[in-house]
């Protein structure tokens, strides 16, 4: 086991955040993640560092997750259970089912992170979820150093939400994650509007898993930097869900205001449409910033710190809440 001193985590944060870790181990193996957990009692478990913004230095151990592998675990005619270690990283693994013919998971293609992440976050893009494929997880527990294995159903997934963001948070590390995919008759879901706008202006009727990926990462690219070029870590904010009750009151100030039925009694408000209509679109407040083609998006122009995106995200917060009466939550893990 290699330990790191006063490591820079710069380069393991999409953020681009320039924070220290105490001290760093990248773990290959179960039995390494096994050692450096039981070497401490104060450790900080990293994956892609796509969902999270450093706000400090970590003074503990950190503990970087990078187990790798893919392969099939069970198949039959119509479906095929594809097991990947919670390292690989999740655009190339959507890539690599979409090239095996293996349907499902294409309309999740370009997001940040790693495999292991997206159960935690039950990430979600252009009408689909984690929940609507994963099979099953595996999670090594923290206090007992043994492997579980978590169905679909026990991971109690909800919009961005998982057992493991709540009642089991930080009890345990996600190591490999199952799902399962169609081999043929793909259920292909194009009924998001940009998609849907995309295939039509091409003229692209029944598409392929490879298409309805390519729509995605052209949307995608259009819209959403790449972390490589600019911090940042996707949507920072999720979509307020309301009451119904509370949607008619806002809209009756603010009439062009767009909606999504969840239920008989609530609706989905964009959070990107009220940080636009906020002002808040494209603008710059020293080296952190909103995006100029997402609001939803919060970026590093190149030394932010963590405190000063924190601070910008408090800002238009308190924005959005006074002047339409919604409060919209954080995605993203503050550290």
């Amino acid at each position: 086991m290699n330990i790191i001193q006063n490591q820079s985590l710069k380069k393991y944060n999409t953020f681009g955040i320039d924070a220290k870790a105490k001290e760093f181990v990248a773990v290959n193996s179960i039995s390494t993640l096994i050692e450096a957990i039981a070497s401490t009692k104060d450790f900080f478990i990293l994956g892609g560092g796509s969902n999270m913004l450093l706000t400090q230095d970590i003074q503990k151990l950190v503990v970087h997750v990078n187990l790798k592998g893919i392969e099939l675990i069970d198949e039959n005619e119509d479906f095929v259970i594809v097991r990947a270690q919670a390292g690989e990283n999740w655009h190339e693994f959507v890539l690599w089912c979409i090239d095996q013919n293996f349907g499902g998971i294409e309309n999740l293609s370009l997001i940040p992170g790693n495999v292991g992440t997206t159960v935690i976050q039950n990430i979600g893009a252009y009408g689909v979820e984690i929940k609507d494929t994963m099979f099953s997880c595996e999670a090594l527990n923290r206090s007992t150093l043994e492997i579980e294995t978590f169905t679909n159903a026990q991971c109690q997934f909800d919009y961005r939400e998982s057992v493991f963001k709540n009642e089991l948070k930080e009890q345990y590390i996600i190591t490999a994650v199952s799902f399962k995919l169609s081999k043929k008759n793909h259920a292909v879901s194009t009924n998001y509007g940009a998609i849907e706008a995309e295939l039509l202006e091409k003229n692209i009727q029944n598409p392929t898993l490879k298409e309805v990926s390519n729509t995605v990462i052209a949307i995608r690219q259009s819209k959403l930097p790449d972390p490589k070029e600019l911090g940042n870590s996707g949507s920072f904010f999720k979509n307020p869900i309301i009451s119904k009750t509370d949607y008619e009151k806002a809209k009756a100030v603010h009439p062009e205001m767009p909606h999504y039925v969840v239920s008989e009694n609530s609706v989905k408000v964009p959070a990107g449409w009220l940080i636009e209509q906020a002002g808040f679109k494209g603008k710059r407040f020293g080296d952190a910033g909103v995006h100029k083609n997402q609001a939803l998006v919060l970026v590093n122009y190149g030394t932010a710190t963590g405190a000063e995106i924190v601070a910008l995200s408090k800002n238009i917060q308190q924005t959005i809440l006074d002047q339409f009466g919604i409060a919209i939550e954080v995605e993203v893990n503050i550290i």
